[in-house]
């Protein structure tokens, strides 16, 4: 793939001529072939390197208005009797400017048929590296299986890529992977400073890739940010995929909510009165959106985007900003005629359902004893033992006694408590804050349902040199009128602590950062051509470049993040509390629902766990999901380790694992429950688990954000008034206009309109996704065992997407749909999809890797 006409500057037009000039003289892009079983003594006994030969047509093939693939022919001199096989290619490109290789396959090989060379990687010209560009064939080896002739070609590949002489900052054209931590967020010399994470007691942190830049002016220790227009931050070339891969083009729309969406909504939020007063009023923005003045300088900042798609998410002076489509939660509402009346998502039934089969079903736990206890140190905040007794609930049991359910595992917790209170005073104190921390009960009715029967609303309060907690129990009631919408009110508190847990701990933390340091040590420990790195780099795919933008427009100091929900700017320093107690092998879903005490074990199970909840949408779909990914790494693994032994003389694979262990997760590496790796199980454990945190569970929480958040009272990320108590102004108030309080007490307009327009784009799956189950190169490997395994997990994939069909068509799995009639598909695979023709906000589908 070339730059395209549309990627054509000055630069790149002089650029294309001398390309001309060099093609007409011989010196486009020359390929020599690597013997992998001949040495050249007068070359260290490295592999044979054979003549150049040059692509050909260059010129005769254009470069493109819009980007697309080109194929070109090479001939090579080369006698297999006299240069025995290659085995890796040199390739040099002579023109000014780069373009992507793809594959490199030489056809009819005396004694092997077909050879291919799989390169997914960019190729600058040669003056920008220090190296040769070597690439390797298809072939699979472990480091004591490389052919010797080949061995020096995959040590210097490895060292490039290390970069370990290397400081910065590094080019576009670099390919070096290296750790920092997060010092990147705030902008010091603005005096806007955040606190660096990593590498410290008080702040662990996974790393992050190295980037180089120079220190801030007030904070050595700081990095200096980049500004929105002064290009992107360095990631390695090949983690930027290019024109029509869907990061780069979401890191366009990013910087366009960033750069003119949002002054355009504060522009109009100040010109209009910026609150919604109705439910009513939220709809009228999927209607239509709202009406923008003429304002030149958006105008002028979109002139600054160079894709027509980004234009077309910019607001025009005039125009209506925001043309957002229906979120899902709310369809059924607004087609029913008694819409007004019905508002599924209010219902208790439809707030459960979410906990089990939302946008975050991952914390629910079961409890264990009544009533709640708490982790929180004793000595800095008293007892903060749940104030729920068995008379607020104990009518909505179903005859049982608390005892009862509790033996029977019929009650569960959403219990938000300890994650914010120790926060809530520095939160509290920030302008147009107010959040409660929140502890949620559910019981499990007879229909296999989730019930709320309590939430309990905490505040911190000073008592006697502690942090002791002031709660208030709210109850559901079968009143109407305002004691009805305080219960309403007591749900959504409840959800504020949810979305906020969902973003940065479900979310960022668990997918997006933790993953950031597999990728970095895969590339710089295991060879393109050692098995553990074929099977793991899918799922890497474009990760660190939107990791990259979102440091650079969502999670940084004044980012979006920040700007729409309410931990602002404690947000990451929170995010650093939890990472504490992350521990990698809970990642692994049947070990996550064993903790949180969802499933129990269960050896007769095909998944060694049986649910406690059988209608559990999120665990049902993940549990089929996990076990055919579990399934395939074990088929795969095993053709290349026939014993612990073999795996224990891998060298680049225990490098591998000590660095992630070591330097990627350096804060936590004293912890004891990192797996030795030394044995096959423990190493297909950890694949599976990397790859599940990459597909299945990013999914899980990334693509329902814009339908279940989409409509904010659904779903609010900040709450900023106090619970009207009777006999007070407030409530009064609450009496006469509930949805005007309600709506006054969650996100601000401006908050919700920048949140959802960000929603919309995050949710979006592009037109080129490559979903688990699928290959974006199909000859990645030539080992037929290996294509023969991984075709059986794309079967597999496919029969679970008829379950997940079949499940939600079933009328006695409630929770599959909801009083919303929105059915749970965000663990359907979408593996049968191969032309990529499901793009947008389609609320299924797993994509290999974090790729937004």
């Amino acid at each position: 793939m070339r730059k395209t006409v549309l990627d054509l500057d000055v630069t790149s037009i002089a650029g294309s001529i001398i390309d001309g000039v060099s093609e007409f003289l011989g010196r486009g892009v020359t390929c020599q072939l690597i013997s992998s079983t001949v040495v050249d003594p007068n070359n260290g006994n490295r592999g044979k390197v054979g003549a150049e030969a040059s692509l050909e047509q260059w010129l005769l093939n254009p470069p493109p208005l819009l980007a697309g693939e080109n194929q070109f022919r090479v001939t090579f001199d080369w006698e297999v009797e006299k240069h025995g096989v290659p085995g890796a290619i040199v390739v040099r490109n002579n023109h000014a400017s780069e373009f992507f290789l793809k594959t490199i396959t030489l056809d009819d090989v005396p004694g092997r048929g077909t050879v291919v060379f799989v390169a997914n990687s960019w190729i600058y010209p040669q003056s920008k590296y220090r190296y040769n560009r070597v690439f390797f064939t298809n072939d699979t080896y472990l480091p004591s299986q490389v052919p010797e002739a080949l061995k020096p070609y995959r040590d210097d590949e490895l060292r490039n890529l290390r970069g370990d002489d290397q400081q910065g900052p590094y080019q576009a054209h670099d390919r070096v992977y290296r750790y920092d931590v997060y010092n990147d967020l705030g902008e010091p010399d603005a005096g806007n400073p955040r606190p660096t994470l990593g590498g410290s007691k008080e702040h662990p942190y996974p790393r992050r890739g190295r980037t180089g830049r120079k220190a801030t002016t007030s904070d050595p220790n700081a990095e200096s940010r980049l500004g929105l227009l002064d290009g992107d931050i360095y990631v390695p070339r090949d983690e930027r995929f290019g024109h029509i891969k869907k990061s780069d083009f979401f890191g366009y729309a990013i910087k366009a909510v960033v750069s003119a969406v949002v002054p355009a909504i504060r522009t109009y939020v100040d010109l209009s009165p910026g609150e919604f007063d109705s439910f009513q009023d939220i709809f009228k923005l999927y209607e239509g959106g709202i009406k923008l003045p003429k304002i030149q300088a958006l105008e002028d900042l979109r002139k600054q985007f160079p894709l027509q798609l980004v234009k077309d998410i910019l607001p025009v002076g005039g125009d209506y900003l925001l043309k957002l489509p229906m979120p899902q939660i709310t369809k059924d509402d607004v087609s029913d005629d008694s819409a007004e009346d019905k508002k599924a998502w209010m219902t208790d039934e439809e707030f459960a359902r979410e906990i089990l089969a939302g946008v975050n079903p991952m914390l629910i736990r079961r409890l264990t004893e009544f009533p709640p206890k708490s982790t929180l140190d004793p000595s800095k905040y008293g007892d903060h033992t749940s104030t729920i007794t068995e008379a607020h609930i104990s009518k909505n049991l179903e005859g049982l006694t608390v005892q009862q359910a509790l033996d029977g595992n019929r009650l569960y917790i959403l219990d938000h408590h300890d994650n914010f209170m120790p926060f809530l005073v520095a939160i509290n104190n920030l302008e147009d804050n107010f959040i409660y921390a929140s502890r949620t009960l559910l019981f499990l009715r007879g229909d296999g349902t989730l019930a709320p029967v309590a939430i309990e609303l905490s505040l911190p309060e000073l008592r006697d040199g502690l942090t002791m907690a002031k709660s208030t129990v709210y109850t559901p009631t079968s009143n109407t009128g305002a004691e009805e919408w305080v219960w309403h009110l007591a749900k959504a508190y409840a959800n504020v602590n949810d979305y906020c847990w969902h973003q940065l701990i479900s979310h960022w933390l668990n997918t997006h950062a933790v993953m950031e340091p597999f990728v970095i040590a895969t590339n710089r420990q295991l060879s393109v051509t050692h098995p553990v790195h074929k099977l793991l780099q899918p799922h890497y795919r474009d990760t660190m470049n939107i990791n990259s933008y979102a440091r650079q427009m969502l999670v940084n100091a004044g980012g979006i993040f920040e700007m729409t929900v309410f931990s602002r700017e404690y947000t990451f320093e929170m995010s650093s509390v939890i990472y504490k107690n992350w521990n990698f092998t809970e990642q692994a879903l049947p070990d996550d629902l064993i903790k949180r005490g969802m499933a129990v074990p269960d050896p007769t199970s095909p998944y060694k766990v049986r649910l406690l909840i059988e209608d559990y949408p999120y665990a049902s779909d993940g549990l089929a999901i996990w076990h055919a990914i579990e399934q395939w790494v074990t088929e795969y693994l095993a053709i290349y380790y026939p014993n612990d032994g073999v795996l224990q003389a891998d060298v680049e694979l225990q490098a591998w694992w000590k660095e992630v262990r070591e330097v990627g997760h350096a804060d936590l590496k004293d912890a004891p429950w990192w797996p030795a790796m030394q044995t096959v199980e423990a190493l297909g454990k950890a694949c599976a688990t990397i790859i599940w945190t990459a597909s299945a569970l990013h999914a899980a929480v990334n693509f329902g954000q814009y339908p279940y958040c989409g409509y904010l009272p659904n779903r609010p990320s900040v709450s900023r008034k106090p619970m009207p108590v009777p006999g007070t102004n407030e409530y009064a108030e609450l009496e006469r206009d509930p949805e005007k309080v309600f709506l006054r007490t969650i996100t601000s307009q401006f908050q919700a309109l920048v949140g959802i327009s960000l929603l919309e784009i995050l949710s979006s799956h592009s037109s080129d996704e490559v979903y688990l189950g699928q290959r974006d190169t199909p000859e990645w490997t030539s080992d037929a065992k290996a294509q023969e395994a991984f075709k059986r997990f794309g079967d597999r994939l496919v029969e679970i997407e008829s379950r997940v069909m079949a499940m939600n068509a079933d009328p006695r799995l409630k929770n599959r749909n909801g009083p919303a009639k929105f059915p749970y598909t965000l663990l359907f695979p979408n593996t049968s999809d191969r032309k990529g023709d499901a793009a947008g906000i389609t609320v299924k589908g797993i994509p290999n890797s974090i790729s937004i």
